[in-house]
């Protein structure tokens, strides 16, 4: 999908007896729910609805949830809770996905949900139009970011550090491969990479493919879900 950053890299997460990928949709807003629910009927994974009762002096992160594949939030109503919830979702499920629905992804107010981990960010607007497509891309395994959020998370120096790669594969890289690789991880396009760097599309196509295939990945956005924070810790 254009400006979004995606990717898969498994087979959808199933429980052990082999039943449907389990989705907990999560909401202080009874309405919301049910919408949420008939939005994924598509999917005919298993829906479990959590309604919150936001209560100020209670502490989000301690909440009891189920047991998920994918966690839906739907930060309307929470404010700044959210981050509390998503942290506490992180801190007791480390392996399990989060999408949250926010008003806008333009503003800095994302940067710390990307920092926790998690996997999707939709704007309400679009939720009609992509949820159904971002929890089956997220359940198997990839990401479902706005591409612009993702560029300025990078660019922030927030997000992935040339340092953080393994040494074992970046050794094997050549100059010009190293350029593309930070080009990569800036979430750069093919066209924006050759206009960079002064070469074609052409030979961008040919270092690309030769980096994601150093790292072991099939698609650039698994390069950098890859490096993405994989836990996180509740304060």
């Amino acid at each position: 999908m254009a400006g979004q950053t995606s990717s898969k890299r498994s087979k959808t997460r199933r429980s052990p007896a082999g039943r449907k990928p389990v989705v907990c949709l999560i909401s202080a807003h009874p309405l919301v729910l049910p919408e949420l629910q008939r939005n994924l009927q598509p999917l005919r994974y298993h829906i479990v609805n959590r309604l919150l009762d936001i209560d100020p002096t209670r502490e989000l992160h301690s909440i009891p949830l189920p047991v998920a594949s994918l966690y839906v939030v739907d930060s309307h109503s929470m404010g700044p809770a959210t981050e509390n919830l998503v942290a506490g979702i992180r801190y007791r499920y480390p392996k399990r996905h989060v999408i949250v629905l926010v008003e806008e992804t333009e503003g800095l107010h994302c940067f710390p949900l990307l920092r926790l981990g998690v996997k999707g960010l939709i704007r309400y607007k679009d939720v009609c139009t992509q949820l159904t497509q971002a929890v089956r891309s997220i359940a198997e395994g990839g990401i479902w970011i706005p591409r612009d959020l993702m560029s300025r998370y990078l660019e922030s120096g927030q997000g992935l550090q040339a340092a953080q790669l393994p040494s074992t594969a970046s050794k094997s890289l050549s100059r010009r491969e190293r350029e593309v690789l930070d080009c990569l991880l800036k979430n750069y396009s093919n066209k924006e990479i050759a206009n960079s760097l002064h070469i074609s599309e052409s030979t961008v196509k040919f270092h690309v493919s030769n980096v994601i295939s150093r790292f072991g990945v099939r698609r650039r956005a698994d390069l950098i879900l890859r490096f993405l924070p994989e836990t996180a810790s509740v304060h």
